[in-house]
């Protein structure tokens, strides 16, 4: 129990000293998650600029707002993760709305599909990025390696039955995504496990 206390604690402090103006926390703060936010806004934009923009935007937010966050709702990493795929999905349906309104090719229904896709993505990513080391790892030879549930536990030097489980939770787990993107509609505010 100590040890999940532990990134709480830090998360405490952190809102604690941005709702202070340390501009020491927001830097500190930016080398821990950037490329986690990066790495989200690009996987909704497909875009390396709008990714550096929404980077920019999210890290700014939080700067502005140090009280959004609440540590008792959940981890900071995923409160940043809710938020930049909120802002990220947002910013797309912006500006996939503004090229149809300009006579872009598409149609309505074809944006808001590539804003549900996205968003799951976005959320997949973020899931297997944040799953213990040996789940992820057992995804990777699977997927990857196109391994068996035997090949992988030969690689990762366990039973069988502890690689079929570490599979299956993992798969589980990925399985939130879709099944979280599919429950949101559109525009509505997300939770912290939120698709958007």
């Amino acid at each position: 129990m100590a040890q999940r206390d532990v990134p709480l604690r830090w998360d405490r402090k952190m809102q604690q000293r941005l709702a202070r103006g340390e501009a020491a926390a927001l830097g500190e703060l930016y080398d821990r998650f950037a490329s986690l936010v990066h790495g989200l806004a690009h996987r909704v934009l497909g875009d390396e600029r709008a990714a550096d923009h929404l980077t920019r935007d999210v890290f700014a937010h939080v700067w502005e707002h140090p009280d959004a966050y609440d540590p008792r709702q959940g981890p900071l990493r995923t409160w940043l993760a809710a938020l930049t795929r909120r802002l990220a999905v947002q910013r797309l349906r912006t500006t996939e709305t503004a090229a149809l309104a300009r006579g872009g090719p598409g149609t309505t229904e074809e944006l808001e599909s590539r804003v549900r896709h996205a968003a799951v993505a976005a959320r997949a990513d973020y899931i297997v990025q944040s799953m213990p080391a040996p789940l992820r790892t057992a995804l990777e030879l699977a997927y990857f390696q196109r391994r068996d549930y035997r090949q992988t536990a030969a690689d990762l030097g366990v039973t069988e039955d502890e690689a079929r489980r570490r599979l299956r939770l993992g798969l589980q787990l990925l399985s939130t995504a879709r099944d979280a993107g599919s429950a949101q509609a559109p525009g509505a505010p997300p939770g912290y496990g939120g698709a958007a």
